[in-house]
């Protein structure tokens, strides 16, 4: 059985998840409940739970001062955060799951559900994308220049400018990186046009999300090709030409 862990400073929020938790997925049990970081540390410290749900404000402190005061991070962590958008896109930048407040049933099953099919993600890549997490919150002008994947084996992390291409396949999305790598993510490719498109990133097609620093030539036709880097040719829609061509100041 899994266990589970609560760290909230709101009495309601925390009996609303144990609810949540009680009511969907009877399975895990929940084996404690804090408000403030000292409250859990010991908690955590005690009962080693599988799954903690952090929130981020604490009253004075934050879920952050509470990971920084633990040695490893050796749970499934899932954030709940009131945080606006822009915080909302670091979180899907680093892989990291959360619950936006107020927290939705639906939202609440499929974060419980991912974690719980995902439970083999090593905890020194989660303290990697927690710390990476925690440098974008604090620097909102910053680029950021590495993303964290998940995979079925857990999460890669990749530098930005490696992407020479992303591919939808079902609910799933190929990366193609440079170095003839290629990598399957378990995320689709609306999912990473959400996060990539400010990043210099296009969606040149349904099925295609390119790197424009990755373009080497655009061969014209009803919607055209687009040749990027390492020779692989992909479609452009007829749609998205315009802004393709407009975005590289090319004329038609």
């Amino acid at each position: 059985m899994l266990t589970a862990f609560i760290v909230d400073d709101e009495f309601q929020c925390r009996e609303f998840l144990s609810v949540l938790l009680k009511q969907y997925f009877p399975e895990i049990q929940l084996v404690g409940q804090a408000a403030t970081v000292d409250q859990a540390l010991e908690g955590l410290r005690h009962y080693k739970p599988d799954i903690v749900f952090l929130d981020i404000q604490l009253n004075a402190q934050t879920g952050f001062d509470l990971l920084n005061r633990l040695p490893e991070i050796d749970f499934a962590l899932i954030f709940t955060t009131a945080f606006d958008q822009y915080a909302i896109k670091a979180f899907r930048f680093n892989a990291i799951d959360y619950l936006l407040k107020p927290v939705l049933t639906e939202e609440f099953k499929k974060a419980v559900q991912k974690v719980i099919s995902r439970q083999a993600s090593g905890t020194d890549i989660l303290r990697l994308r927690v710390d990476q997490l925690l440098n974008d919150l604090k620097n909102p002008a910053a680029v950021q220049d590495k993303i964290a994947i998940p995979t079925q084996d857990g999460f890669l992390i990749v530098p930005v400018h490696e992407i020479i291409y992303c591919r939808a396949s079902s609910n799933y999305t190929d990366f193609i990186l440079t170095g003839n790598r290629y990598l399957l993510s378990s995320y689709t490719l609306k999912q990473y046009d959400e996060m990539l498109s400010p990043q210099s990133f296009f969606r040149a097609h349904r099925s295609y999300l390119i790197n424009l620093t990755h373009v080497k030539m655009y061969k014209r036709g009803d919607g055209g090709e687009i040749v990027m880097s390492n020779g692989d040719e992909v479609e452009l829609s007829r749609t998205h030409k315009e802004v393709f061509l407009r975005l590289l100041n090319i004329k038609s």
